[in-house]
């Protein structure tokens, strides 16, 4: 995985602005999660200066977790702007299918502007893809969930919707899909903790912002990055708060500790153990 190394390490080397629209449930874990990645975010949604932050950016990204009239004109105004200067854009479709103005502003979004990544639970991948997946809440339905017997549908899904979207298309879930035309992977780190927490996938968003931010050509390998490295930052966080076979056990606590240790580890996180740790398989199909 010595791509995925590389990548992260450039990340911390070149900290690449990061442009975040996303929802005020997270902005703050965003926020922290690009600067614990190596990056440096701005979190800017007025329509009057996106145009100048998007300039300054290295990469965009947009969130629709909490959605509204004034931020999706600024949406499409950032998403624009980034098309026309060549910077990716990722796009999470947080509750995809809930309601008559998400599904809108999705349709206005995929029409306007050109996403290098779009990375969603399998719900709204579904939903995105015209499967019959809909929304329960901001979470996946069960019957969406990502297993071992549904991973080569889930892929075959996530493939349809990068060919016909020219994003690689990015499913969170307990295994992980990347998929674009070339192929698909399914990455197998992270820990149950995550889905305990809000904002761990707006943060997995982040991160891949980070990651196209320095590798705006290897869009698939800076999304896998992307997408293991917090994974991996997941399965540190828990062996932290368990013990780490230190005499003193672990820290201990709960979720509200696993999110604070969360982003410990990824600011801690190298690639060297990166590489080392990452678990990434292609899918056959």
């Amino acid at each position: 995985m010595r791509v995925f190394a590389d990548i992260l390490d450039t990340v911390r080397r070149h900290e690449p602005v990061v442009h975040c629209i996303t929802n005020y449930v997270t902005v703050n874990d965003c926020a922290n999660m690009v600067l614990a990645a190596g990056g440096s975010p701005i979190m800017a949604d007025d329509a009057a200066e996106v145009e100048d932050i998007v300039a300054l950016s290295q990469a965009l990204v947009i969130n629709i977790g909490t959605l509204n009239s004034r931020t999706v004109e600024s949406m499409l105004v950032a998403g624009r702007r980034a098309n026309s200067m060549g910077k990716p854009v990722v796009l999470d479709p947080v509750g995809a299918g809930a309601s008559a103005l998400r599904n809108s502003t999705l349709q206005r979004l995929l029409g306007e502007v050109r996403f290098a990544a779009i990375k969603g639970n399998a719900s709204e991948i579904g939903f995105l893809a015209g499967k019959d997946a809909k929304a329960r809440g901001v979470d996946a339905q069960d019957s969406c969930l990502v297993t071992e017997d549904r991973l080569e549908s889930a892929a075959a899904t996530a493939r349809h919707l990068s060919e016909s979207t020219g994003a690689v298309v990015v499913v969170s879930g307990a295994i992980d899909i990347v998929a674009y035309s070339g192929g698909a992977w399914a990455v197998r780190n992270g820990h149950p903790l995550m889905a305990r927490i809000t904002g761990s996938g707006c943060m997995s968003a982040a991160v891949m912002g980070c990651c196209l931010g320095v590798a705006p050509y290897e869009m698939p390998q800076a999304c896998l990055c992307a997408v293991s490295a917090l994974g991996v930052a997941g399965e540190i966080a828990a062996e932290t708060m368990v013990g780490g076979g230190g005499e003193m056990g672990g820290l201990g606590g709960g979720t509200g500790s696993y999110r604070a240790l969360l982003l410990d580890a990824m600011s801690l996180l190298d690639g060297l153990a990166l590489g080392s740790r990452a678990d990434v398989t292609r899918i056959q199909m």
